[in-house]
């Protein structure tokens, strides 16, 4: 089965969870009006659908081979990637006065979870350049910006993120590879890097490389990196001294290029110093905030492939004379992919909605308000939809039994797929410390006491709408935000300690299950109101009994069982 975009899903959620109506209303986007984002949405669904996704089956079993320094793309992915960047997509959220539409990110977040849904293997690579785009606009200078910018926003060059070495993985501040003053206002940069995706490819006549470096009298740790940009192909059209040793053979996501990199085979490739020297994770967090967004969209796009599939079968396949849809476990586990499925897309959304205001608001308080909602919520669209998308996938192998452990279905595609989201940009490990360690006390705890309190209003009006439909939806979904308030109040408590991080996935997982399961009531009380809300109130309801009734058990083992995990050397001695 190939992919259809659920524009009709994607729309109402962007609308009515995210915010964007409102948004739309108050002026924040300009003269832009709902039958806008509506042709948009609808454009990219039919790309998606007809263009990118009957390109993923080829993609995974052709993958990305390499000979003599050079990777081949698979059959049809550089016809549809310049047919991509021709339609302006790459250039959607992009400045205008470099070419780009200056349209709202929160609806680029939306066409970012159709490109990957119907290839997550395609779809990365642009995501990166869109990184790298907002990184050089805000941090670049005058020259720098003049150069690369317009190139990069039409997506005739592709751009990289390049962090990672082998000796250092997260802990980005043990880095290596160095840069040298040359004299002229370039640097020259020597080491190598490793998992840069799309280092090597063949879809544009040039690749812009986003590389950490030190410099010889840098500071050590994070405060000594900076941040070069390292064209593949310099101005004069000679090759920079940089290429990919290798290509990486992985689990999934077989045709995006995994690449090691290597700089300095002829004395160093020439790099352009990007924001101040030694203040590159400044400049990088940008570019990694963005992606940590779009690996969360991935998430969605990938549940969202992986249901879709599902369901279809489930509904053609007999068992005893019934199609397995109509059995009740079946009905469950369908129900649970599209309830997590939803409830990750309206949480995705809302932060970008929130990365919206805080670029666009009226004044510099609203800006820094919605910059903190942003701040809270994006480690948990990250950890949260990518934990949901493989989640989803291995139950869609689940639904389709034996021919789900068959790659020919596709089913198990889809899980290879999603594996790797979890991992990247900032493990989801890391995401759940960095919501309990340095988002949570934001403001003095204020920002996240707000955002609950944002909830529980929610929750009122959908028991104040006395619609039987919902079942026990408010009752537990209160029981839910009362778990995640004190849950809260006890990790501020200990700030940074063991007793914190111990329990910061599990709390992240409580945080996601409470906003998502809101987010869905409310989208179900809209569509009540407009007298078509049967569908949304069950897909609410199932949620809020079935999976945000969790929070209780997650509240004990961050609480009660942290001191298990502190004090459990014993157990790991052997």
């Amino acid at each position: 089965m190939t992919y259809r975009a659920p524009v009709a899903d994607i729309a109402f959620a962007l609308k009515h969870a995210a915010g964007l109506k409102t948004a739309l209303a108050e002026g924040l986007y300009g003269d832009l009006d709902e039958d806008t984002v509506d042709s948009i949405l609808e454009e990219a669904g039919k790309f998606a659908g007809d263009v990118i996704a009957p390109l993923n089956r080829v993609g995974d079993t052709f993958g990305t081979p390499f000979k003599d320094g050079q990777v081949t793309t698979p059959p049809g992915w550089k016809e549809a990637y310049t047919a991509w960047a021709a339609a302006g997509w790459n250039g959607l959220a992009s400045p205008a006065d470099f070419g780009g539409q200056d349209l709202p990110q929160a609806v680029n977040a939306a066409c970012i979870e159709m490109w990957n849904a119907a290839s997550m293997a395609f779809g990365i690579g642009p995501v990166l350049t869109m990184a790298a785009v907002d990184a050089l606009h805000a941090y670049g200078s005058d020259d720098l910006k003049r150069k690369y910018l317009e190139k990069l926003i039409s997506g005739e060059w592709m751009g990289t993120m390049q962090l990672t070495e082998p000796q250092a993985g997260s802990d980005v501040g043990a880095l290596r590879t160095k840069a040298e003053r040359a004299g002229d206002g370039t640097y020259r940069i020597t080491g190598s890097k490793i998992f840069i995706t799309y280092g090597e490819h063949d879809l544009t006549s040039n690749i812009i490389h986003f590389v950490l470096a030190r410099l010889p009298d840098a500071p050590p740790g994070t405060k000594g990196i900076s941040l070069f940009l390292v064209p593949k192909i310099m101005a004069d059209g000679t090759r920079n001294d940089v290429r990919a040793h290798s290509v990486e053979h992985k689990m999934g996501i077989h045709a995006s290029p995994t690449c090691t990199m290597v700089y300095g085979d002829n004395g160093g490739a020439t790099g352009y110093l990007i924001g101040q020297e030694h203040k590159g994770m400044l400049c990088m967090f940008t570019m990694m905030n963005r992606a940590r967004l779009a690996v969360g969209l991935q998430g969605v796009a990938i549940a969202e492939r992986a249901m879709q599939q599902a369901v279809a079968y489930a509904r053609e396949r007999k068992q005893m004379g019934h199609a397995i849809i109509d059995y009740p476990d079946v009905k469950r586990m369908a129900l649970t992919m599209r309830a997590l499925t939803a409830a990750a897309r309206a949480i995705c959304y809302a932060t970008g909605v929130a990365l919206d205001r805080s670029l666009r608001g009226k004044d510099e308080a609203t800006r820094q308000q919605a910059h903190e909602r942003c701040s809270l919520l994006t480690p948990v669209a990250k950890a949260f939809s990518t934990d949901i998308g493989i989640e989803v996938a291995s139950l869609g192998v689940q639904v389709h039994g034996g021919m789900g452990f068959i790659e020919e279905t596709g089913a198990a595609q889809h899980y290879r797929d999603a594996r790797i989201a979890a991992i990247y940009e900032g493990t989801n490990g890391i995401q759940a410390i960095d919501l309990v360690t340095r988002k949570l006390p934001l403001n003095g705890g204020a920002t996240v006491a707000a955002y609950i309190g944002e909830l529980r209003e929610t929750v009122k009006a959908v028991k104040a709408s006395n619609t039987p439909a919902f079942g026990d939806t408010t009752a537990r979904l209160t029981e839910a935000i009362d778990a995640l308030e004190r849950t809260t109040q006890w990790l501020l408590a200990r700030k940074s300690s063991p007793e914190a991080q111990a329990g910061a996935t599990p709390y992240l997982r409580m945080f996601g299950n409470a906003a998502g399961g809101v987010m869905l009531a409310g989208q179900a009380l809209v569509a009540l109101r407009d007298g078509n809300g049967a569908a949304r109130t069950a897909l609410a309801r199932f949620f809020a009994e079935n999976i945000a009734v969790q929070a209780s058990g997650l509240e004990r083992s961050v609480i009660d069982g942290a001191q298990s995990i502190t004090d459990a050397e014993a157990a790991l001695a052997e």
